[in-house]
């Protein structure tokens, strides 16, 4: 069984690698993102109060993140395991996402924490090209990063189930590493 929970600055990699993982270990690779869109189109109740946040182009609130991270996680595919990316993203979060999955008996097995240089993401994040990628925004989102995210490096430190890889190598080298981890 497999249980992860990726942590890193945004154009760290985290989406990329846990989705190389989930093919590799068999697992469901859950992220935040992924799960706001199918609970919408699933149109269940949750979904329909996201969508609602979402078409107003406002952030989906805490608690309805939380309800539906217990909803995926309590769906038949998790049971031999599972990578979340994408969340916890704050403390209040991971407090929950702890209590949860003591609940559930799903312990996370590492929290694994991309770490990457500031330069090098805006480098990789400016050269994806993509709209909102303006070096300006950018490094307001590593900041939004280091002062929501960043704590819960200490958090799961404490807790022993963190395990910091050097994202600053090529994605197979990470891969490789990200493998080591696992394997053991």
């Amino acid at each position: 069984m497999t249980r992860l929970i990726f942590l890193g600055p945004p154009g760290a990699g985290k989406g990329t690698q846990a989705k190389m993982l989930s093919d590799d270990c068999g697992v469901p690779h859950i992220s935040t993102g992924d799960i706001l869109r199918s609970a919408v189109v699933a149109g269940s109740d949750l979904g329909n109060q996201a969508e609602g946040y979402m078409n107003a182009g406002e952030l989906v609130p805490d608690q309805l993140i939380l309800d539906l991270i217990q909803e995926r996680l309590n769906q038949a595919d998790t049971e031999t395991g599972w990578i979340l990316d994408g969340f916890p993203r704050n403390l209040p979060q991971a407090e929950f996402l702890t209590h949860l999955l003591d609940q559930i008996s799903q312990p996370a097995d590492f929290v694994i924490n991309l770490d990457v240089e500031d330069e090098i993401i805006v480098a990789r994040l400016l050269n994806r090209g993509r709209q909102d990628d303006e070096e300006k925004v950018i490094r307001n989102r590593l900041q939004v990063y280091r002062q929501q995210t960043e704590p819960l490096i200490e958090f799961y430190r404490a807790r022993q189930q963190l395990v910091s890889v050097d994202g600053n190598q090529t994605m197979e080298a990470v891969h490789g590493s990200l493998q080591r981890v696992i394997i053991g």
